[in-house]
């Protein structure tokens, strides 16, 4: 089977001795798909007895749109004979002992740090539109290829195929390579539509009659792009936010609390110096005392009074307020209004919630806020969230609002903790010189 130039390039890196990590495509149409299906066969019949991953964020989308590719490719080389599907296991076994695994890879709240692969052992992993996926499930994953690769003289390879995102294969793989500081052991190859000479007109002109935004991503392969007027946060503002080298300390520092609703979710904890957050803390399933006594102890710890600590409010939440004599953040209370010189202004939001996270996102963008963090699955994860705070009905006249948290819960898979923490910092920057309607 031919293969397209770009195809070609992957295999070179598929195939060396450098190269870990490889994330192919860019665009719609430039045989994504048809490329890692293909290595996982070449792989299979390679390399007998071996065992391979292919994925995707949901099982369902992956037997109906990867294992179809899969099926057709193996029914164009007539090599249908040389495996079977055992459909209730999702594995293709091979006659020679080869495994391909099927593998949901979706970010489950019940499963945060995938223990359903923890003891999965694998030679090679595909991962088709990898950036519908959380870095951490790419990080495990590639931390499971160790299965015979002494016996077969192999590193360990993963191939990510994908979109443009502005998530962490932009961040991790797209500029760094198009910068020319991508690590040895990561690459990045571009493929495009009109790479692809097999691809059929009408299929080109349908990507050209896409609205703005989406022919820029899926024809031109264009990463920088978004136009989606109801963002607040950019992801190189989202990127800085995390390298707060413009920000500095102002001596007065803050706590904000996010409390965890019925044991579903965690509790988060912010420390400020200023608009810079210098530490983060987090606790699980624990009860309401457990969080009253890691407020106070970080209060001690950084000298910080009740007076600039805040907690959510809203249910559980209340109780760690009136323990702590702070103040609380009620989601759906009426905006505040700010006093700017001698004139009162009344602010065009729908709750306190969309204020402090539209303006606090607005100080993101202009990198007046920022964090020092060293953690990359919080900074994934912090930054997964923050580029789910938009503008709810933007083209709307009325007060501005920001979307749903549980039209953000079934986006990512669980609750933003990390940004109502961030946002409820805002809530100090009007406090003192505000009033309530």
């Amino acid at each position: 089977m031919r293969l397209l130039p770009k195809q070609e390039n992957a295999v070179y890196y598929l195939k060396d001795k450098t190269t870990k990590e490889l994330i192919y495509g860019g665009a719609a149409g430039g045989g994504k798909s048809a490329l890692g299906v293909l290595w996982l066969i070449e792989c299979c019949q390679k390399y007998p007895k071996s065992r391979w991953l292919m994925g995707r964020s949901k099982l369902k989308s992956l037997k109906e749109t990867t294992l179809n590719t899969f099926n057709e490719l193996t029914s164009d080389l007539g090599i249908t004979s040389q495996f079977k599907y055992n459909a209730q296991s999702q594995v293709i076994v091979w006659n020679n002992g080869s495994e391909i695994i099927l593998k949901d890879l979706f970010l489950y709240p019940s499963d945060p740090n995938f223990d359903s692969l923890g003891s999965l052992e694998i030679t090679g992993a595909f991962v088709d539109e990898c950036n519908q996926i959380t870095f951490k499930a790419w990080q495990i994953v590639k931390s499971r290829i160790r299965y015979k690769l002494t016996e077969f003289d192999l590193i360990p390879k993963i191939l990510g195929t994908c979109n443009p995102a502005k998530n962490w294969t932009y961040k991790q793989f797209y500029h760094p390579s198009k910068n020319g500081d991508i690590p040895e052991y990561r690459r990045f190859i571009s493929a495009l539509p009109k790479d692809n000479p097999h691809l059929h007109p009408s299929y080109l002109e349908s990507l050209l009659q896409l609205d703005k935004n989406s022919k820029e991503r899926l024809y031109y392969g264009n990463w920088e792009y978004d136009d989606d007027p109801s963002t607040i946060m950019d992801m190189d503002a989202i990127t800085d936010y995390f390298n707060p080298v413009h920000i500095s300390k102002s001596g007065t520092k803050y706590l904000t609390i996010d409390v965890a609703r019925l044991g579903k979710d965690k509790s988060v904890f912010r420390v400020w110096d200023g608009l810079l957050c210098t530490h983060r803390y987090e606790l699980g399933k624990v009860k309401l005392t457990d969080v009253v006594a890691k407020a106070k102890a970080l209060q001690r710890q950084h000298n910080i009074s009740n007076t600039n600590t805040i907690a959510d409010e809203d249910g559980v939440g209340g109780g760690v307020v009136d323990f702590l004599g702070c103040k609380g953040f009620v989601n759906n209370s009426s905006p505040l209004k700010e006093q700017i010189g001698h004139e009162t202004i009344a602010p065009n939001y729908s709750n306190l919630k969309s204020q402090c996270s539209i303006e606090m996102g607005k100080l993101i963008q202009a990198r007046k806020a920022g964090e020092i963090c060293k953690d990359t699955d919080v900074k994934d994860k912090t930054a997964e969230e923050m580029e789910q705070i938009k503008v709810k009905d933007v083209h709307k006249d009325g007060k501005l609002s920001i979307i749903g948290k549980d039209v953000i819960k079934e986006k990512i898979g669980r609750s933003p903790d990390d940004w109502d923490s961030i946002m409820m910092r805002y809530y100090f920057e009007i406090a003192p010189k505000v009033f309530f309607f």
